[in-house]
């Protein structure tokens, strides 16, 4: 099976910090409070800030969110489990090292660290359909419901890992929520079998 696996909030816990120092730039920082959809999975839609705001808190934040980030709770069980079964494709598939380019480096820290070996990279990936396309593959694994959607609007099965505010979608045949990399173990056990 070809998994497509993105890295901020299905591999690496970065989300929950993100949205930590989100909130602290919006109290602390620009003293105010400016969410408007806690649902959305990017600061750049949860926050009317100002393009300038948002540049203020990409320097200031994205490298010390990135550093103190870690693989998610579960994540190095199911991995070596899923690896051991050898009929496993991982392929990363990011936006990580778009808007800060040393947080590719950063996460490329925290897989070595770990021993981790994915199969391809697809870094800075704005377009994440054209990828899944071009891979074949069987199943992306995001935790963002405009990725998930768009992936399943044209018949790419998705593992939608949601966080608890995030917008909930109506599961199909191409949309499954899942919650913990327990969920994601069940999940792919159950279609190779």
């Amino acid at each position: 099976m070809k998994i497509g696996i993105d890295l901020d909030g299905v591999v690496i816990d970065s989300e929950t910090t993100f949205r930590t120092y989100e909130e602290i730039f919006d109290i602390n920082t620009l003293k105010g409070n400016n969410l408007v959809d806690r649902e959305e999975p990017k600061f750049q839609s949860r926050y009317n800030w100002t393009e300038n705001q948002e540049k203020e808190f990409i320097k200031k934040y994205f490298m010390k969110i990135s550093k103190e980030s870690n693989l998610m709770s579960g994540f190095l069980g199911v991995y070596d489990l899923l690896r051991k079964q050898t009929k496993h494709e991982f392929i990363v598939i990011t936006a990580r090292g778009g808007l800060v380019k040393e947080m590719k480096d950063d996460a490329l820290r925290v897989i070595n660290e770990n021993n981790i070996e994915f199969d391809k990279y697809y870094w800075n990936c704005q377009n994440k359909l054209d990828i899944c396309k071009k891979e074949k593959i069987d199943i992306m694994i995001d935790d963002d419901w405009r990725i998930i959607e768009k992936l399943a609007n044209e018949n790419i099965r998705t593992l939608y890992f949601r966080d608890t505010n995030l917008k909930k979608l109506q599961e199909n045949k191409y949309i499954k929520e899942v919650n913990n990399w327990g969920d994601i173990y069940r999940y792919i056990n159950k279609e190779n079998h």
